[in-house]
């Protein structure tokens, strides 16, 4: 007897994209079956016309608790995530305070988020200057690797690491990845308190990516360490990683769905709430981060929701303004409404966004598959909406893509087998050592 079993004729399956029934016991997923198939359930629905899907992962989420509660909490992201169809987030070393950088940092940002997330949440590290004995005791302690910048991070309690080796040496001895926020400082500028949005693009240029992205490339082969590059931005830099990833350099890289739906030229003057760093490029390079998709060079597509109150984003000022894009329950429709018009199936979508993270963070899910997580959702391909500020459900509704048509809605997220609704039932994941 199944505790549930759902037909739909779109299962987005490792395999790919067929009609099935997907069979779900004490949480997990029991058996995959042909679509006709006549076996005992407790509750079974049959989704008509509707695709089923892995819930996305979400590997780049900034919840901001405990110390900045007014700019995000556990309990608004997890519920934006839910309504997105993301079933599991790994929350950013910063901007909580204090930030995850020893064990005792992430205690207190497991005790602010018991009992408060809607899907599960797992956490990474962070690795600034004079924490890399904290390193090995925050990997026992569960984080799924770290992160780090090379330049300002905006906040001064995470500041930039001058040398990244030392770091490196010390993740690739324990199996762990480093994730790099890639932009060089040398080629920064401090950002024009201008309401221009070419002003601001010109303070960060694509060389300061590329240098950067290529100083870690560098030494992930002199160290042996695994690396992931953080929001990429410039399609400039995707030679780099492809040549990289030829010679075996363990390097991957994701990009977010802000700069794969907007462009430069689109940004008005005064419009801060699409301020971002890296920032968002012109539409030839956009469609160039698409071909590294297509290419495989870039392997996922994560939100990199970075939240602030309105006041902090709404300036007018790109000087200013707090830089950060919020698009947990937005990623899903933003990237299928382009993917699909660029002839991307949905597989390709469920690939960059559940898949690729869950290998990323080392998770035991991102696929419908026998002993996987139960964590599904219910996706409407074909349904039209506008996006309404009102409607979303992070903390300060401020968003880029107000009144943007979009195609495709969740309709219904499965967490372990049960739909999301207003209880939180998320789980805050158990340690696990990262693959090598």
């Amino acid at each position: 007897m199944l505790d549930l079993l759902l037909r739909s004729r779109r299962a987005i399956l490792p395999e790919g994209e067929r009609p099935a029934a997907i069979g779900v016991r004490d949480g997990r997923v029991a058996a995959v079956l042909p679509y006709h198939a006549g076996v005992p359930a407790r509750h079974t629905e049959d989704l008509g016309h509707d695709a089923l899907l892995p819930g996305l992962v979400d590997t780049h989420v900034h919840v901001n608790e405990p110390g900045r509660t007014d700019w995000e909490g556990f309990a608004t992201a997890t519920t934006a995530a839910a309504k997105g169809g993301v079933t599991t987030i790994v929350d950013m070393p910063l901007n909580s305070l204090p930030p995850t950088v020893d064990v005792a940092a992430l205690d207190a940002k497991r005790a602010a988020a018991s009992g408060k997330c809607a899907v599960d949440v797992a956490f990474w590290g962070g690795a600034i200057p004079g924490n890399l004995a904290a390193l090995a005791p925050l990997h026992e302690a569960g984080v799924r690797g770290f992160k780090c910048f090379l330049a300002d991070s905006g906040v001064p309690e995470f500041p930039p690491l001058p040398d990244p080796e030392p770091v490196m040496a010390e993740i690739a001895r324990l199996g762990s990845v480093l994730l790099v926020h890639a932009e060089d400082p040398a080629h920064l500028r401090p950002a024009p308190d201008s309401p221009r949005y070419r002003d601001f693009l010109a303070s960060r240029p694509d060389r300061a990516e590329v240098d950067a992205i290529a100083r870690v490339i560098t030494l992930a082969e002199r160290t042996g360490a695994r690396v992931h590059v953080l929001h990429l931005s410039s399609a400039d830099a995707l030679p780099l990683l492809a040549a990289a990833r030829a010679r075996g350099v363990a390097v991957t890289a994701e990009t977010c769905p802000h700069f794969l739906v907007l462009d430069a030229d689109a940004v008005p003057d005064g419009g801060t709430e699409f301020k971002c760093c890296p920032p968002i490029r012109s539409s030839a390079n956009r469609a160039l981060l698409w071909d590294g998709l297509a290419s495989g060079v870039i392997d996922c597509v994560v939100s990199d929701h970075s939240p602030a109150t309105a006041s902090l984003k709404l300036t007018g000022s790109f000087g200013t303004a707090w830089g950060g894009i919020s698009s947990l329950q937005l990623g899903l429709p933003l990237v299928w409404t382009a993917a699909r018009a660029r002839g991307f199936t949905l597989s390709d979508v469920v690939g960059w966004m559940s898949a690729a993270p869950a290998a990323l963070a080392g998770l035991d899910r991102g696929a419908i598959a026998v002993g996987a997580p139960a964590d599904l959702v219910r996706f409407d391909p074909t349904a039209e909406s506008s996006v309404d500020p009102l409607l979303l459900a992070h903390r300060n509704p401020v968003s880029p893509y107000t009144g943007r048509r979009l195609t495709g809605a969740v309709r219904t997220t499965w967490l372990s087998g049960i739909p999301v609704s207003g209880a939180r039932r998320g789980r805050l994941l158990t340690p696990a050592r990262i693959p090598t």
